[in-house]
This record gives structure tokens, sequence and C-alpha cells, in this order.
């Protein structure tokens, strides 16, 4: 057999990584959170005004996007700003996104 008819299979370690990271999308409020980090960095005031919850809930949900690496975190003075890691969140996103309106519209 060539490796083009057997493709290696994941990892037990890599499949539960790959799955913790796509927990992260599996609650609408985080969902929310990343659209509009979409548009940019922001504090966790300007988010929860944005979403309509209240700032410790988006507190939590930032701290466990952090740690997922999907958001970083950027200090100055007493402000936190969030911004989404880097474009690959973006383009997850995006592609999440086109599939859900592409199923729409079928």
């Amino acid at each position: 057999m060539n490796k083009k008819s057997n493709p290696r299979v994941m990892s037990e370690d890599r499949a539960t990584e790959v799955a913790v990271f796509f927990s992260a999308f599996s609650d609408m409020s985080r969902v929310r959170i990343l659209s509009v980090l979409m548009r940019g960095e922001m504090n966790v005031r300007s988010i929860a005004y944005a979403i309509r919850l209240s700032e410790s809930a988006v507190s939590h949900h930032l701290r466990n996007l952090r740690q997922l690496r999907l958001v970083k975190s950027r200090k100055v003075g007493r402000q936190v700003f969030y911004s989404l890691d880097d474009e690959h969140i973006i383009a997850i996103f995006q592609s999440g996104l086109e599939h859900i309106e592409h199923s729409h519209s079928l």
C-alpha cells in the first residue's frame, strides 16, 4: 500500500488538542465575542456593550479564549484590550460562517 491510500491517523494527543480548540466555538457567547473582535481590538466594556452581556461574563469567556490562544491581550495602563490571536482564527471563523450561510442558501 502506498502512503496516499493509507492516510496517517491523527494521534490521540493531537486529536484532543483539536477538539479542545473547536470547543471554543461551541458556546454562543464566545462566538459572538469572536465576531465582535473581527472588527478589531476592543476592551471588555466595549465587547460587553456590543453583545449585551455582563462585563464579568465577557471577562470569563475572554480568559478561556486566551487560554485556547484564540485571543490575545494588550495592557495600556489599567485598560486591557483584546484582539484575535492571528489570521488563522479569522480564516476559521469566516470559513465556518460561510459554511452556515451556504447551508441556508440550499
